[in-house]
């Protein structure tokens, strides 16, 4: 039997998972890496999400077919590794591949939606061809990280917006953060980001590699988003989102014990 931490993870469809017939299919590539790159056999057990509902589906293996896998549902494990809050990152297009990067690891630190966003400073300028392209490579960047992290879901990373459609978009959440190097109050800092509370929806606005711009700020600002300050030094964009993300850990699961 394998140990919890050596549990393979795969995600299926809610469809595929049956609570009255205590089954569940894989389809897809994940047949092939099973039947040929993990060489799983009959009567071993790998563990199952759909994504959506937070739940862990522990199944064994029945029977391994040419297109499928059925294996048969054990025991169904509530969620314990999703952070209590969703944390949505509102990221500024950056250059190169760093957004491949942003994805993977803001996914590992357990965000709930990645929102690509364009703002004035941007270098990055996407058609409308292009940009379909990048959010699906950038999906499944977020498929296999939720994999690899052992993720109850899988985060969506959205089509992409304007700066004006992301403050939109965010309206609504109960807590609305942008990293400001302007913004020097540490004490205010700390005690914004200590009322976030489990059950929350948080927005965290990161910019590119230039900041944004006054005009952004000040929208920001309007709309009841917070500045707030990551330390005294500047951080590439690829690390503030991350830097905000490990706080938020901290703060949601390892200060309250």
């Amino acid at each position: 039997m394998l140990q919890e931490e050596d549990m393979y993870q795969f995600f299926v469809s809610p469809e595929q998972i049956s609570l009255n017939d205590k089954s569940v299919i894989i389809l897809g590539a994940d047949v092939n890496h099973i039947k040929n790159v993990l060489r799983m056999k009959v009567g071993e057990e790998l563990s199952v999400s759909n994504g959506t509902d937070g739940r862990e589906y522990r199944c064994s293996i029945r029977n391994l077919e040419e297109d499928r896998v059925l294996c048969e549902l054990r025991f169904v494990k509530e969620d314990q590794v999703e952070l209590p809050a969703r944390i949505h990152l509102f990221q500024a297009l950056p250059k190169g591949d760093k957004m491949e990067l942003i994805v993977q690891k803001a996914v590992e630190l357990g965000v709930y939606r990645i929102i690509p966003v364009v703002s004035k400073r941007c270098i990055v300028k996407l058609d409308d061809k292009k940009a379909v392209s990048k959010v699906n490579r950038w999906q499944g960047i977020c498929e296999a990280a939720a994999k690899q992290s052992k993720r109850a879901i899988i985060p969506e990373v959205t089509k992409v917006s304007d700066f004006g459609q992301g403050i939109q978009m965010a309206q609504n959440m109960a807590v609305k953060l942008i990293p400001y190097e302007l913004a020097e109050d540490t004490a205010k800092t700390r005690s914004i980001l200590s009322q976030i509370v489990p059950g929350q929806d948080a927005a965290v606005f990161i910019g590119p590699e230039g900041g944004f711009e006054a005009s952004e700020i000040a929208l920001a600002l309007e709309k009841g988003v917070e500045p707030i300050t990551l330390g005294r030094r500047i951080l590439r964009t690829e690390t503030a989102g991350l830097t905000l993300l490990s706080w938020l850990i901290y703060l949601l699961e390892i200060a309250e014990g």
